[in-house]
């Protein structure tokens, strides 16, 4: 009996030690499925998810006019929105007169303003703020999409060296029109 009371009292510790191990284990997945619920609604999803209006499979991309006074912004943003939405693999780039649909747009303005001031008259960070208006036209010239006035921006720090707040202005410039091309990829396939 002492040696099945010893054998049943050890049997019955040991159970005690897996049940709290397993219940350990239980808690761990309970809150492994609680943080992915979480992190699963907070509202994130996959980009290019949609198609162009109109079910158009094949565009043409203009070069975007600058009417601004900074020298190859047409280059950076028309490439941009190129390899945006090429790279969804759903759009073939094509010539004009074979395009489903053509896209083309105007660089409006390009300001550039002091956000931080280390005093009244030098500043340590400025905004470049761009804006844009696109259309997406069929064959006929019948305007399928548009966004007018369609604004971008980004910061950047000012430097005692002016070479070094040209480059991070420029830098600047290119990071929102990477933005700016993703924005339009998303709008256009958003209700579509």
């Amino acid at each position: 009996m002492i040696i099945q009371c010893n054998s049943v009292k050890i049997r019955g510790e040991l159970l005690r030690k897996d049940w709290k191990m397993f219940s350990n284990n239980k808690i761990n997945i309970r809150i492994v499925f609680c943080l992915l619920f979480v992190f699963s609604s907070c509202g994130y999803s996959f980009r290019g998810g949609g198609n162009l209006p109109e079910g158009i499979k094949s565009l043409s991309i203009k070069m975007l006019k600058n009417r601004t006074s900074e020298t190859g912004a047409e280059n950076i943003f028309t490439n941009d929105l190129i390899y945006e939405i090429t790279s969804f693999g759903k759009v073939v780039l094509t010539k004009e007169d074979s395009a489903d649909g053509i896209l083309s747009g105007v660089i409006e303005s390009m300001r550039v303003d002091a956000i931080s001031h280390r005093d009244s008259y030098t500043s340590l960070e400025r905004r470049v703020t761009v804006t844009l208006s696109l259309k997406l036209t069929d064959q006929t010239g019948r305007v399928i999409w548009s966004a007018k006035d369609f604004s971008v921006s980004e910061d950047y720090i000012v430097s005692s060296d002016k070479q070094t707040t040209e480059r991070n202005r420029r830098e600047a410039v290119k990071a929102l029109s990477k933005r700016f091309a993703e924005k339009v990829y998303n709008r256009l396939t958003d209700d579509f």
